[in-house]
């Protein structure tokens, strides 16, 4: 985002905060459920140390990015991620750049379910997320990505990364009815040997098979394949993943049996539906 749509959202933000306020139930109903409960599973509040590097003008994109990287360890800048991922023609960065930039760094991009119990479960479980947030008003959208690194319930409050904000608190409700303009899209970048705790078995075999794509990525896509068969040993996609990238690396013994366990799995699911 420029600096001169951050000043005149400013404007528009404080002049939005009473009417949000007074509203939020209808404009914000998942924040609104969460306002005064702890949802099974959650700690009220969570903390996450996540390097913060400052945005520079319409750089949300790379900078968001280049947080959640180093994050995860990746020695990274957002000006070196930026060439991955910033379109100058369009002031900005589309998802598709931003998955495929983390995957470009051996990283599985996974795009979280739209919903806020699953944003402050994977917070929760010590992974930053990256939200997309529309902050523009009717008919004039300004796109803004942020990392989402914390969260506290008893004050219903997020914390982010956000701009040139290191860890700036804000209402959740507030947060919320920004992200829910831009259909609540967040994604995550997981180590390989690392799932999502939000993750469903095929959605998250997909984004591994994204990464397998990737020139150069077959031994960390065989790494993801090994932790989705840790979590879901029946998973037929984790079986097939696993043979071809054995097969990739020459591992010839190892694809056999990798496919050898996917036809079995494949013949029971069959036997299962048809005496149905």
């Amino acid at each position: 985002m420029s600096s001169r749509k951050a000043r005149w959202l400013a404007g528009f933000f404080f002049l939005c905060m009473a009417f949000l306020h007074s509203g939020c139930a209808v404009l914000s109903p998942q924040s609104e459920v969460l306002r005064g409960l702890q949802p099974a599973g959650l700690p009220l509040s969570t903390d996450l140390a996540v390097p913060f590097f400052a945005q520079s003008e319409y750089y949300c994109g790379p900078a968001s990015l280049a947080m959640t990287l180093a994050h995860t360890g990746a020695k990274v800048t957002p000006d070196e991620v930026a060439g991955q991922v910033f379109l100058p023609e369009r002031q900005g960065s589309l998802h598709v750049e931003m998955l495929a930039a983390t995957r470009r760094h051996g990283k599985v991009a996974y795009v979280l379910e739209p919903g806020l119990d699953h944003l402050l479960r994977e917070i929760a479980d010590g992974t930053p997320v990256i939200t997309l947030e529309n902050q523009g008003p009717p008919l004039i959208p300004v796109w803004h990505y942020s990392v989402a690194m914390g969260f506290d319930l008893d004050r219903a409050e997020i914390k982010r990364h956000t701009g040139t904000s290191q860890a700036r608190r804000e209402p959740l409700v507030v947060f919320d009815y920004f992200w829910a303009k831009a259909r609540r899209w967040a994604m995550v970048a997981m180590p390989p040997e690392r799932i999502p705790v939000t993750a469903s078995e095929l959605r998250y075999a997909e984004a591994v098979a994204a990464l397998e794509r990737v020139a150069g990525q077959t031994a960390n896509a065989a790494r993801a394949y090994g932790a989705m068969l840790a979590r879901w040993p029946q998973s037929l996609a984790a079986w097939m993943g696993r043979g071809n990238t054995a097969h990739a690396a020459g591992d010839l013994n190892g694809a056999e049996a990798a496919f050898r366990r996917a036809v079995q799995l494949d013949r029971k699911s069959t036997r299962l539906n048809s005496s149905h």
